[in-house]
C-alpha cells in the first residue's frame, strides 16, 4: 500500500491503532509544530513558510482562524465570525447546515425525524504522529442528535502543506442520511483573489485557465466518473500576481477518484473559502446505528515561491508519499505500445517481431494493447469475456510472453476491467450487471455499456479475473483503462435506501479492487488510462505508478498538456509516447518528438515496422541518452521555464535533489512572427533554477559542451540552440566536484 494515502483505504479500526494520541498540546516533528495556547483556545499548525489556526469561540464552536504565512498569523488575532453575540460563531472550521451561515456548508445530515440543521460544538481534541507526521484531531458533537464529526489535519513540514478529512460517526440508534460530506473547508486572508485550474476536453487536457473570483461561487466539478473537463486542482494567487517563481500561493487536490467537486466561494464579506470533496449530485449516505463514514483527503498547502515552489511541493508530496511500489525510489521503464502498430489485430508472429525492433532501440517493457481476448475484433465486441482468443493465441499468451523475455524486456497488457459490450456472453448471461435504469434507453459510447462496480458480485467477478490472468502469466505491467463517461447511472436491484450510494461504492470498490491486486501482485506495474487524462488524482496515484497523460499524442499539442499536467502532478506519473501521430498535418523532426516525450516516462508508440535504419539509430541514441537522465528527470524537481500558451517557445528543467545534475529542454513551435529577420515571441535565454550557486557545472549541449558557475546560470542563464520551426534540444548540466 501507498505511504500516505494508505491508511485512508483500511477499515476505521485499523486507523485508530496507527494513531498515537495524546491531549492537544504543543507536538513538535522534523520543524513542524501544533500549539496550543489559551484565551482564546487556539490552535497553530505550523510549517516552515506557513500555519493554520482553528479557534474555539464563546459559544464552544470551532472557527477557523489564519491560514497563510506565518507572519500573518502573529498578527491575526481576533478573526471575524467567532464573536458570541447574536448569531454566534458564523465562520466555522467545520461549515455545517444550521444557523447563520456565512460559509458554504461542508457538511449536511438529515436525521431520522426530518431535521435538516446541526448544532456542531467542541467535545475534544487528541493529538500525535501518523506516519512520521504530526497530525491534530478535533472531536464535535451534535447537542441533540447522536453524530459526532471528528476533522483531521495532518502537517507534511517539509513541503509547507497539510492534508485535511472527516470521520463521522453515528452514535445512536437510527440512520442518519448523509447528504453532503466534504472533506475540508479553508478560509484564506481578506483580499481578491485570482484561480487557476486544469481543464480542457478529450485531447486537450490539463490546460491552464485563470479567472478573477468575484462573489459567488465558482465550481468545479465531475459527475460521470472522467475528469476529462478538469483536475481536481486548485491553484489561488492575489489578483494580479504573475511571477512564476514568487508570490504568496494557496494550492491543493482532492484524492477522490470518484465523482469530485471543489468550490470557492467569495461571501458578502469578500472572504474566500474554498471547499472540496465528493460531489454529493445524485448521491446520499446512510449512516447506520454504529458506522462511520469517512471522507477522501483534501491536500492543500501554502507556498511564498509562486506557481513554480506550489508544484515542486505538489510533486515531492505525490512521489515521496503517495506513489506506490517502488517509484519514489527507482525511474519508469522505457515501454513500447503496439497499439499504433496493430491496433486489433494481434497476433504472437507480429507482436514478436515488434518485439524484436523495440530490444534493438533498448525498450525494456513491451506492452500489448487491446484485442487479444476473445472475440475482440473491433470495439463492438469481446468485453466482458477475458479469455485469450485461441484463434489469435492458440498456446494462450506464454509463449509470446517467453519470447519477449528472451529479449530482455517485460511484458505487459491492456485491459478495461469496467466497461462490458453488449455482444459479449457476460452481458448476455449478466445483463443487470451493467449499469441501466428501467424505462430508459441505455446508451453506449464505443459501443460499450459500464459495469455497475458498485455490486459486490461484480466486484468478486473483477478481481477474480485480473487476479487469474496476473498469476498465470507472467505479467509485469498492466494499463487499465476506461473509455466512457457514466450514464443511466441506476441500480434497480438494489434496495431503495442503497441505490443513490451507487457512485460513492463505485469508487471505493474500484480502488480496492486495485488495491487486492497490488497486495497479491507486487511485482506488476500499474498505468490509469482514461480515454487518456480522464482519471488523474492522488487517490489513483496510490495504486497506480503512472498514467496515461493524453490520447494526444501530437508533439505540439503535447507540449501544453504536459505543460499544465506539471501544475499538479510530477513527471514521475506522466506517461508520454513517442508516436507517428500528427494531429494538425504537421510534420515534426523525430528528435522533438523524442524530446518532447523524454520530458516524462519516455515510451514509444510508432509502427517501429516502418521505420527505417536512420529512424532506428536515432531512436537508440536518444534512448539511450534518455536512460542516462531518466532519474533527475523522473524524481527531480521540475520549473516551468517559458509558457507555450504564451510564447512560440516552451523550456522546462529538471533538477536532481541534491543540485548535481539538471536537464534542460527547449523547443521551438510554429513561429508567427514573418517579418524578415524577425524571431519568436518570447526570449530565448534561459535563467537556470535549482542549481548550487557555489559549483561549476559542465554545461553539455551535445556537440559542445562550457563549464558556468550554477550563480551564472541562475543569474544570466544560458542560450539554447535552436534553429526554426519544429526545432529543439537537450542539455545536460553535471556539477564538478
Amino acid at each position: 500500500m501507498p505511504k500516505a494515502l494508505s491508511v485512508r483505504f483500511q477499515p476505521l479500526i485499523a486507523l485508530s491503532l496507527l494513531l498515537l494520541l495524546v491531549p492537544a498540546a504543543a507536538v513538535l516533528c522534523d520543524g513542524a509544530a501544533i500549539r496550543t495556547d489559551s484565551n482564546p483556545t487556539r490552535w497553530t499548525l505550523s510549517t516552515a513558510h506557513s500555519s493554520y489556526q482553528v479557534i474555539l469561540g464563546a459559544d464552544s464552536v470551532l472557527a477557523a482562524g489564519w491560514f497563510g504565512p506565518v507572519s500573518g498569523a502573529r498578527l491575526f488575532q481576533t478573526p471575524e465570525g467567532i464573536r458570541p453575540e447574536e448569531g454566534g460563531t458564523t465562520v466555522r472550521e467545520v461549515p455545517c447546515r444550521g444557523g447563520y451561515q456565512a460559509l458554504t456548508p461542508a457538511l449536511e445530515v438529515v436525521f431520522e425525524d426530518n431535521v435538516r440543521e446541526l448544532e456542531l460544538v467542541y467535545s475534544g481534541s487528541a493529538s500525535g504522529e501518523l506516519e512520521g507526521c504530526p497530525f491534530i484531531r478535533f472531536d464535535l458533537r451534535d447537542t441533540y442528535y447522536p453524530l459526532q464529526v471528528s476533522e483531521y489535519i495532518r502537517v507534511l513540514p517539509k513541503l509547507d502543506m497539510y492534508e485535511k478529512w472527516l470521520v463521522l460517526e453515528n452514535t445512536g440508534k437510527k440512520n442518519i442520511l448523509v447528504e453532503n460530506a466534504q472533506s475540508g473547508s479553508l478560509i484564506l486572508p481578506p483580499g481578491q483573489y485570482e484561480l487557476t485550474q486544469l481543464s480542457g476536453e478529450w485531447g486537450r487536457e490539463f490546460y491552464p485557465r485563470t479567472s478573477l473570483l468575484t462573489a459567488g461561487v465558482k465550481s468545479i466539478s465531475i459527475n460521470a466518473l472522467k475528469s476529462q473537463p478538469h483536475a481536481p486542482f486548485f491553484l489561488l494567487r492575489p489578483a494580479g500576481e504573475r511571477d512564476e517563481f514568487n508570490g504568496d500561493t494557496w494550492f491543493g487536490e482532492l484524492a477522490w477518484t470518484g465523482n469530485w467537486r471543489i468550490d470557492c466561494a467569495v461571501n458578502p464579506n469578500e472572504r474566500t473559502q474554498v471547499t472540496g470533496g465528493i460531489n454529493w449530485w445524485n448521491s446520499h449516505w446512510n449512516l447506520a446505528p454504529g458506522a462511520k463514514f469517512e471522507t477522501p483527503k483534501l491536500i492543500f498547502g501554502f507556498n511564498p515561491e509562486g506557481p513554480a515552489g506550489a508544484s515542486r511541493s505538489l510533486h515531492r508530496y505525490l512521489v515521496d508519499h503517495v506513489l506506490p511500489g517502488n517509484a519514489a525510489r527507482e525511474p519508469a521503464k522505457v515501454l513500447y505500445n503496439s497499439w499504433y502498430a496493430t491496433e486489433f489485430r494481434v497476433n504472437s508472429a507480429q507482436q514478436i517481431a515488434l518485439a524484436k525492433t523495440a530490444a534493438e532501440l533498448g525498450v525494456e517493457l513491451f506492452v500489448m494493447d487491446d484485442g487479444w481476448f476473445r472475440g475482440r475484433k473491433d470495439d463492438k465486441a469481446g468485453l466482458g469475456d477475458w479469455n485469450v482468443d485461441p484463434d489469435k493465441f492458440p498456446q494462450g499468451l506464454g509463449p509470446l510472453i517467453q519470447a519477449v523475455n528472451g529479449l530482455g524486456m517485460d511484458f505487459g497488457l491492456w485491459v478495461e476491467p469496467e466497461m462490458v459490450n453488449p455482444n459479449s456472453d457476460l452481458y448476455r448471461a449478466h445483463p443487470d450487471w451493467a449499469l441501466h435504469t428501467p424505462h430508459r434507453k441505455a446508451h453506449t459510447g464505443r459501443s460499450q455499456l459500464v459495469l455497475n462496480l458498485a455490486r459486490e458480485d461484480v466486484k468478486k467477478f473483477t478481481l477474480e479475473w485480473l487476479d487469474k490472468l496476473l498469476s498465470e502469466n507472467n505479467i509485469k505491467f498492466i494499463k487499465w483503462d476506461m473509455n466512457r463517461y457514466v450514464s443511466e447511472a441506476g441500480w434497480p436491484e438494489a434496495p431503495t435506501a442503497e441505490q443513490r450510494e451507487l457512485f460513492i461504492r463505485y469508487a471505493r470498490n474500484m480502488l480496492e479492487i486495485w488495491s487486492s491486486l497490488r497486495a497479491r501482485h507486487p511485482q506488476v506495474v500499474f498505468e490509469s488510462c482514461c480515454s487518456g487524462g480522464g482519471r488523474v488524482n492522488p487517490q489513483i496515484l496510490s495504486v497506480a505508478e503512472q498514467v496515461w497523460t493524453s490520447d494526444n499524442t501530437d508533439p505540439g499539442d503535447r507540449l501544453h498538456i504536459q505543460y499544465g499536467f506539471s501544475y499538479a502532478f510530477p513527471a514521475r506519473s506522466m506517461v508520454n509516447w513517442v508516436t507517428d501521430e500528427e494531429w494538425h498535418r504537421k510534420a515534426t523532426p523525430l528528435e522533438f518528438r523524442f524530446h518532447c516525450a523524454m520530458a516524462g516516462n519516455l515510451g514509444l508508440g510508432s509502427d517501429l515496422s516502418r521505420w527505417g535504419e536512420a529512424e532506428k539509430a536515432l531512436a537508440k541514441k536518444m534512448v539511450a541518452r534518455y536512460k542516462q537522465v531518466r532519474r533527475t528527470i523522473q524524481l527531480g524537481d521540475q520549473y516551468r521555464l517559458r509558457n507555450p500558451f504564451e510564447a512560440d517557445r516552451m523550456a522546462v528543467e529538471f533538477v536532481s535533489r541534491d543540485s548535481s545534475e539538471a536537464v534542460v529542454f527547449a523547443f521551438q513551435t510554429l513561429e508567427t512572427t514573418k517579418m524578415a529577420g524577425a524571431s519568436s515571441r518570447g526570449s530565448t535565454r534561459l535563467t537556470l533554477h535549482g542549481l548550487d550557486p557555489q559549483a561549476t557545472y559542465r554545461v553539455d549541449y551535445g556537440e559542445h559542451s562550457e563549464e558556468i558557475s550554477g550563480e551564472i546560470l541562475m543569474a544570466a542563464g544560458i542560450e539554447p540552440e535552436l534553429d526554426g520551426n519544429y526545432s529543439s534540444c537537450m542539455i545536460v548540466l553535471r556539477r564538478l566536484d
